[in-house]
């Protein structure tokens, strides 16, 4: 299992950094979510998510047999920014296409 998701996490931010590599703005900012994806992947993973456990501390367990819910917080707000920041590029590259007239990250045609 941990492997699987070493990979997921390699591909997710490998596809991401040659994205962000690529001359176009759309391209530029799926990058950017992929890999906020892989970082996002990497923290929960960090979380210890515990299956076959309860729900409930109940003081007789072991606090280790528990998943830690810091992480999982985390994850859930870059997941709200991530959404909002992808907005908000796509707006701008709207408006920067609408003046410029190309999607290009250097302004140059090619």
């Amino acid at each position: 299992m941990e492997a699987i998701l070493a990979i997921s996490i390699g591909v997710l931010a490998g596809s991401g950094v040659w994205l962000l590599l690529r001359p176009r703005s759309f391209q530029v900012i799926i990058g950017l979510s992929l890999i906020s994806y892989a970082v996002n992947l990497f923290i929960f993973s960090m979380g210890g998510l515990k299956s076959d456990a309860a729900p409930i501390v109940d003081g007789i367990t072991d606090a280790a047999a528990y998943a830690d819910p810091v992480p999982q917080a985390l994850v859930l707000t870059a997941i709200v920014i991530g959404f909002a920041m992808t907005a908000l590029f796509l707006v701008v590259l709207l408006a920067a296409r609408g003046l410029t007239g190309t999607d290009h990250v250097d302004g140059q045609e090619r």
